[in-house]
């Protein structure tokens, strides 16, 4: 270290004695680094930096990062390191709402479920309660038209019509269903492998889907064909021909639905239950093919219509698998209770798979829990809907096109199941059938008053009474069309739900004979069906409406059912 003893010496016993103070000091060090002054060797930078102060050497800095990088320093950074969420506060708030809307998805979910349900079971009981009563009403306004006269040009009125039809087309399948051995199907079945029934009853599924399609638009065939105004001019084939392809259509899916319940039945009388498990593991199934696809509002609305469908027909279902086995075990109470346990074991299976399906759906597409209460609006709307004086189609029509809910094929089924299951025999069997009878009666109205009440209450908290309440005056379709295309240029600042409810054309009060009845869409069809944002879609189907025939506009009712698979 001479060198950096000659170095500092000079600064020690110069400049007037007593020592240089710091600013000198550095001046002199910068003096001598460049070429020494002439006072021996230069001074290599490596020196200088020995002191810490002056210039930075690069194998000095290397030497002190490897000494930096030493394992107690690496895990004393670790154990002592910190973060701040607030510094991303929006994704976590954004995660935490997630989290939410997944609890809440249960309540929601369940909520629109029991409402549908409840939907399902008054549509299912008009058919077996109301639907007799009107038909008896309609024959004796036919056969007591000679004794008052022909007041009317029509016979009967449409809806009295299709009541008719509805009435002649279950008794004609309930005795056509007599043909069917129930116990030679059951037996032929059971004969079969349990991968062979796995695949049955898959193809069970998809082909009930397919029947409740396009059955709905055979029975609305027959209904249009047969109350048609007869001055124009026929585009059809005929009513005979329409009504043979109904009574087709209710028989096939009629015992389609007795297959499904048959196999049911013979999952659950299987000695290991092993048919049962892989049954109730299909639903998982549907889990993967629902939940990893993209979704919107309009499609949720679709899914959630059909599993309010699925599971108000495994409702029934099982309801015919337990009169079938308590009818083989004589009535025993006992043997209810051995059902009891499989029955439970299916519901919760359908109700554990729909609240995983809806809450990772809900999860990836970012849909508030909110839009559970839309839906149950909507639903709400069709039915306070079809209660007014100028609707268009009875609420069991509306409910099969919605939900894809065919109330037809299943109660031909179910009587047919219980006729042949009870035995109705003295005065005093035949009095119970009639107070069951006016219990169901009792039933149905009580339930279509809640209904009702609550529909009400939902259309009021949606605020949607303006769209009951305000129809514009009948105009033909082309007038409407036009109108709604010149309304939406001369007013650009309209809203999207404003501009769509103004280019559909609205059902007329009291359609005259010489003017085309054109059926359109409900209200709640454009409440929900329309995506947000998407206003070059809506301007495209405001263009393609103007072109549109009555034809066409049968099918904007059903549109939106999930049986169709029809997706915009």
């Amino acid at each position: 270290m001479a060198g950096v003893g000659d170095a500092a010496a000079p600064g020690e016993g110069g400049g007037g004695g007593g020592g240089a103070d710091g600013p000198e000091r550095d001046r002199r060090g910068e003096a001598e680094q460049p070429g020494g002054g002439g006072h021996g060797p230069a001074a290599a930078p490596q020196h200088t930096e020995t002191l810490g102060f002056y210039e930075s050497d690069p194998r000095r800095e290397r030497r002190r990062g490897r000494a930096e990088l030493s394992l107690l320093r690496f895990l004393s950074a670790e154990l002592t390191r910190g973060y701040f969420l607030e510094h991303n506060e929006a994704k976590y708030t954004e995660r935490r709402e997630r989290v939410y809307t997944c609890m809440r998805i249960p309540r929601e979910l369940e909520k629109l479920m029991v409402f549908g349900i409840f939907l399902c079971l008054d549509a299912f009981l008009y058919v077996l309660t109301l639907l007799p009563l009107r038909v008896c009403l309609a024959l004796f306004r036919l056969f007591a038209l000679p004794c008052y006269g022909l007041r009317d040009r029509r016979l009967l009125q449409p809806a009295q019509v299709c009541d008719v039809l509805k009435g002649v087309i279950l008794v004609i399948c309930y005795f056509m269903m007599h043909y069917v051995d129930y116990s030679m199907m059951y037996h032929l079945i059971r004969g079969q492998s349990v991968i062979k029934l796995y695949i049955i009853y898959n193809m069970l599924e998809v082909a009930d889907r397919l029947f409740s399609s396009f059955g709905q638009d055979i029975l609305d065939a027959l209904y249009w064909t047969a109350t048609e105004p007869k001055e124009r001019k026929r585009a059809h084939i005929g009513v005979i021909p329409h009504f043979f392809m109904a009574v087709l259509y209710v028989f096939l899916h009629a015992i389609l639905i007795m297959v499904q319940a048959t196999t049911l039945n013979v999952a659950f009388n299987s000695h290991n239950k092993s048919l049962l498990t892989i049954m109730m593991s299909n639903n998982f199934v549907e889990i993967k093919g629902s939940v990893f696809k993209k979704f919107e509002k309009n499609n949720l609305f679709q899914m959630s219509n059909s599993d309010i469908k699925e599971r108000f027909t495994n409702y029934v279902l099982l309801l015919i698998v337990c009169l079938r086995n308590m009818e083989q075990f004589s009535w025993n109470p006992d043997h209810l209770w051995v059902l009891f346990p499989d029955v439970c074991m299916v519901v919760a299976s359908e109700v554990a798979v729909d609240i995983v399906k809806h809450a990772f759906i809900t999860k990836f597409n970012d849909i508030t829990a909110d839009v559970y209460s839309e839906y149950r609006a909507s639903l709400a709307f069709d039915l306070v809907s079809s209660r007014q004086k100028n609707a268009y189609t009875d609420y069991s029509d509306s409910v099969a096109r919605r939900m894809g809910f065919i109330p037809l094929p299943l109660a031909v089924l179910l009587i047919r199941v219980v006729t042949s299951s009870i035995r109705v025999q003295g005065i005093l069997s035949y009095a119970c059938v009639v107070l069951f009878y006016f219990g169901l009666v009792s039933l149905k109205v009580l339930n279509s008053i809640v209904l009702l009440g609550k529909a009400c209450q939902y259309v009021k908290e949606a605020r949607m009474e303006e769209k009951l309440f305000n129809r514009p005056p009948a105009s033909s379709p082309s007038q409407s069309a036009s109108k709604a295309q010149n309304k939406r240029r001369s007013s650009p600042g309209l809203s999207t739900e404003e501009n769509l409810s103004a280019s559909v054309p609205s059902q007329p009060a009291r359609p005259k004979d010489d003017v085309i009845p054109l059926l359109v869409t409900s209200s709640s069809d454009q409440f929900l069906t329309t995506p947000d944002g998407d206003e070059k879609d809506i301007t495209q189907d405001n263009s393609e409406l103007k072109h549109r025939s009555s034809k066409k506009d049968l099918l904007e009712i059903d549109r939106f059912t999930i049986c169709g698979n029809r997706i915009d």
